[in-house]
């Protein structure tokens, strides 16, 4: 199945998203920092059930081909991207959809479920937290200077944004995420949480160096009737690395 890419004007920017599939079953797929479409979701474009689902990724505003405007990170950052991605999937026709959010776009995820309980059919989040810790922000500062990271996560992204913005973006991430950690309990969407009444399924990788199981395991408790499954080998992109396993997981409980 051919995969469109498109873009379509919401709440004053033009968003640019892609989609496949013709299933009756809608699912959004969200991207992490300074993620896309393109550079997060290959394997689930590709080999997600087109029959079942209508599959649509789209690039949060400032990010990938949602640009202009260029991104930045005001305090409501994830509500905002929250609202942008609800408003898209109504601008697109879709009554009621899922959501799969990854790492940032779990955040996003999890917010919209808890706000637009009435559109949102069942969702799915990994690498995603409710909250900033003390020990976040030193993993977060830990990833500010992109020329460390390494050529094989750098490579895609220097291509799509080219060095300058790719470097400034990110620092500007760190910033703008780590001030949730003066908030009390450095909450993001905690309260949030138990309003989210549609089938939540989390995945966490164990090995993710990221993002610290205990956050899989608050979400999991705050988020009635929740899932979670724990994938012994996982990083923080177990859908790419194990996406197989991943897209079957995904698959079974979207159904």
């Amino acid at each position: 199945t051919s995969v469109r890419s498109a873009k379509i004007q919401v709440n004053g920017v033009h968003l640019h998203y892609q989609q496949t599939g013709e299933g009756s079953h809608a699912v959004l797929l969200l991207p992490g920092m300074l993620g896309s479409g393109q550079t997060d979701f290959g394997p689930q474009m590709k080999s997600m059930n087109k029959q079942l689902f209508t599959i649509v990724a789209w690039d949060p505003r400032g990010y990938g081909q949602s640009i202009p405007p260029s991104r930045d990170f005001p305090p409501d950052f994830f509500e905002r991207d929250a609202k942008d991605a609800v408003d898209l999937m109504q601008a697109l026709k879709f009554k009621k959809f899922s959501l799969l959010g990854w790492s940032d776009g779990g955040i996003t995820a999890l917010i919209a479920a808890a706000k637009y309980p009435a559109l949102i059919h069942k969702l799915v989040v990994w690498g995603a937290n409710a909250s900033v810790t003390q020990e976040d922000v030193k993993i977060y500062n830990g990833i500010r200077d992109v020329s460390k990271w390494s050529e094989k996560v750098k490579k895609p992204l220097e291509e799509m944004y080219g060095h300058q913005y790719f470097a400034k973006t990110c620092e500007a991430w760190v910033d703008g995420i780590s001030r949730f950690v003066a908030n009390p309990e450095g909450s993001i969407c905690q309260r949030l949480l138990p309003d989210i009444k549609c089938p939540t399924f989390i995945i966490h990788g164990e090995k993710d160096p990221l993002v610290p199981r205990a956050h899989a395991e608050y979400i999991h408790k705050h988020i009635k009737g929740s899932r979670l499954l724990l994938m012994p080998e996982g990083k923080h992109n177990l859908h790419l690395r194990f996406a197989e396993e991943f897209n079957r997981q995904v698959e079974d409980f979207l159904r």
